[in-house]
């Protein structure tokens, strides 16, 4: 498919990167603490580290690994640990030390836990003590598994009185901290004073190496480690780079990061805006949406992330109102198809566009974005970043023309190198020719602009009709007595499959007749729903906000 996106590209934006200006994600964390030594990088409940402590911890963090721990390079290591302080000086460490890092999602039950350690192998794991019962279990369950455990309370890395503070609230006042016991554990805290003892050993690196085994649920369900390499990882940090940081000023820019640093969309983010050297917000928790509001409030923010269901929280929350919008200069919205009723309003309340990203775990995650200049939200997931090449694919693997909807594929240096000890899995999603199924159906329109239809798995067939989810959630969304919305699709004898939507209701006097009216106002008729279920709870979501059809699809399947 011809690349006509460049000829609509900002101006100042590359059609290429140099993919050699970094060797490794070390190279370019060093060059950041170098450029922004005594600048604040992340704040956290109102403690804060500078550029020059991250540095010097991750250092010392990276020498405790290789020296107390005994780690060699190509050795993984667990990250259980939400937004915190810890994070980044955890990450830089293991990084630095040469090692892969395998990021986890601290509310992981028990035998998710499990296979994901089993599976990645991981030599050691850093856990906050809140999580460290669910360890406990594990390695209870499974005593073949002997991963060097290091803990760390919420405070540790808070000025002397506030960590005291900190943690004993955390731990007998609000009681947050489960009982657990693990023989044999080191303190993140100790393991720096000891780790700033030791030399730390250079170890050599290249794009070849692997940086994080990231793991991802994909189309079937069964969680694989995508392998992301130095190299995807610096040119997707590059490439994103060069389109959403263009207009800012080094140094100048505050960073509010509400989504977990545990998946590839806030992860990704972080280091991009590390590079040059912005303010990073730790939102540890942003469902306490007073805190959240708090920090909105308390520091200019200028670049704000979220998914589609986190800027419709902060919207119905009562304190939004409250909040100064003027230093805002980008509002990024990604990591799940954002509903246009949420666009209108964030335009509406704050007087600047939704910018739609689009991408995966296997890509590192950035694919495409609308520019940062447009005045109102498109409905489209953008353009390919630079170096990027995305086409439409049918069954076949056939190219397909512009707006036909198809397979999206995509190409490019920020391609995982494949799915960790899943070989049959890589061939899959890899057509002969190098370009990775994405899972995800849409079209190219005559500007180069790319718009989703939905996810292949969730695609809904009614009477040989194909219903994609999203354009009836969005439909369904319009209606200002709707909360949240999902639609699926459920046996039906006749039809095969019908619409089925699960619907929160702002008013319990919503009945399914006036849902179905606006429906027929909005859709086709076969696209309307058969099926009305309504709920008192919120919807089941991923850790990001997004919201898991697949959940209520076998539910549905079961009853």
């Amino acid at each position: 498919m011809e690349q006509i996106w460049l000829k609509n590209y900002p101006p100042g934006i590359p059609a290429e990167i140099n993919m050699d200006e970094f060797a490794s994600l070390r190279d370019l964390l060093r060059s950041s603490g170098e450029l922004f030594g005594d600048l604040p990088a992340y704040s956290n409940m109102g403690a804060s580290l500078t550029y020059s402590e991250v540095d010097k911890a991750s250092r010392d963090f990276a020498a405790y690994l290789q020296n107390g721990l005994g780690l060699h390079k190509g050795d993984r290591v667990a990250l259980m640990l939400p937004n915190l302080l810890q994070y980044p000086v955890a990450l830089f460490g293991v990084l630095r030390a040469g090692l892969v890092v395998v990021n986890v999602n601290p509310q992981y039950t028990v035998p998710e836990l499990e296979f994901l350690l089993q599976d990645s192998g991981a030599s050691a794991i850093v856990v906050l003590e809140n999580f460290a019962h669910t360890l406990q279990e594990v390695l209870k369950r499974n005593p073949a598994l002997k991963p060097h455990v290091i803990t760390t309370e919420v405070g540790d890395l808070f000025p002397v009185v506030k960590e005291l503070l900190t943690n004993l609230m955390v731990k007998y006042i609000q009681k947050k901290v489960p009982p657990w016991e693990i023989a044999h554990t080191s303190e993140f805290n100790a393991a720096l004073r000891t780790g700033a003892e030791q030399t730390l050993h250079h170890v050599p690196l290249s794009h070849r190496d692997i940086a994080f085994l990231q793991y991802t649920g994909g189309t079937t369900g069964v969680a694989k480690g995508a392998v992301l390499t130095h190299g995807n990882m610096v040119a997707n940090l590059q490439q994103v780079g060069a389109w959403i940081t263009h207009d800012l000023q080094d140094g100048q820019e505050v960073f509010l990061c509400p989504l977990p640093l545990s998946h590839i969309y806030a992860l990704n983010a972080c280091l991009v805006f590390m590079m040059i050297g912005a303010h990073t917000l730790l939102v540890t928790n942003p469902s306490d949406m007073h805190g959240f509001i708090h920090d909105l409030k308390k520091y200019p923010v200028t670049v704000l992330i979220g998914v589609s269901t986190l800027y419709r929280d902060l919207l119905d929350a009562p304190e939004f109102s409250d909040v100064d919008w003027r230093t805002l200069k980008v509002a990024n919205a990604g990591g799940m198809p954002v509903q246009r009723v949420v666009a209108e309003r964030w335009k509406k309340a704050t007087g600047h566009p939704l910018i739609e990203s689009y991408g995966l775990t296997e890509t590192s995650p950035g694919v495409t974005c609308n520019p940062l200049n447009i005045v109102e939200w498109t409905g489209t997931i953008g353009m390919p970043f630079p170096s990027t090449q995305v086409t439409v694919l049918d069954e076949r693997g056939k190219e397909l023309s512009l707006g036909e909807v198809g397979e999206i594929a995509v190409r490019g240096p920020q391609v995982m190198a494949g799915y960790w000890n899943r070989p049959d899995e890589t061939a899959k999603v890899f057509t002969p020719d190098g370009w990775l199924r994405t899972g995800d159906m849409g079209f190219m329109d005559e500007r180069g602009y790319f718009k989703i239809t939905g996810r292949k798995k969730d695609m809904i067939v009614a009477s040989g009709f194909k219903v994609f989810p999203n354009q009836v959630e969005d439909a369904v969304a319009l209606h200002p007595d709707v909360a949240e919305v999902a639609a699926i699709g459920v046996p039906d004898e006749r039809s095969g499959e019908v619409v089925k939507i699960v619907v929160v209701r702002n008013d319990p006097t919503l009945t399914e007749q006036d849902l179905l009216a606006h429906c027929r106002k909005h859709l086709a008729a076969y696209k309307v729903p058969k099926i009305v279920e309504f709920r008192s709870e919120p919807l089941p979501k991923s850790s990001l906000g997004k919201i898991l059809r697949r959940q209520l699809r076998e539910a549905a399947y079961l009853e």
